[in-house]
């Protein structure tokens, strides 16, 4: 229905509930880029934090996969890979403050906030705040755009806050790579 966030997802004509908590896919997002953990166990801790039930039947799992992608990045399918410009765990002390400037409250206090409300607060994240001109600088960067002399000024005093491993990421094209090596429900237990 339109205006409602969701908090269960349908796979294969069956009703999943999820954990929708931003906190939860953040904490997702931190097993991805853990290289410590296999394609397997990434994908097993994606289900496993986001479904309330990891007791998929073999068809669903792929399905499960799908919706698990299309709920995380938040926008349609086929968006093609893009630079890396956010790093969440380095940039955490960054984006809350400008989180909560737009939220008008300290989010990190909220006892639950829907994903997709984080994400929502999270794009009108103003430029003028330290986040957006961190997160400005980047994206010009990326694309080869010139720099103005005051973005240049700041770059060079702050390039521990500029500085990001910069590689390609697409949620979607890692989910697909996890399915074929997710372990089966014995293994995982």
């Amino acid at each position: 229905m339109l205006g409602e966030l969701p908090r269960a997802l349908e796979i294969n004509g069956h009703e999943y509930p999820i954990d929708s908590d931003y906190r939860n896919i953040l904490a997702i997002f931190s097993a991805f880029n853990d290289d410590e953990l296999t394609d397997a166990e990434k994908g097993y801790v994606c289900l496993n934090r986001l479904y309330d039930t990891v007791n998929f039947s073999e068809e669903d799992i792929e399905e499960a996969y799908r919706k698990a992608v299309g709920f995380i990045n938040y926008m349609p399918s086929g968006k093609k890979s893009q630079k890396k410009f956010i790093d969440w765990e380095k940039d955490e002390q960054l984006i809350f403050p400008a989180l909560n400037a737009v939220a008008g409250t300290e989010v990190r206090l909220l006892p639950y906030m829907h994903w997709w409300t984080f994400m929502g607060y999270f794009q009108n994240i103003e430029s003028e705040s330290l986040f957006g001109t961190v997160l400005s600088i980047r994206q010009k960067r990326a694309k080869g755009k010139k720099l103005e002399k005051w973005e240049k000024e700041f770059e060079h005093n702050n390039l521990e806050l500029i500085s990001i491993e910069n590689k390609k990421v697409n949620v979607e094209d890692k989910m697909a790579s996890l399915f074929d090596s997710l372990p089966d429900e014995e293994e995982g237990e």
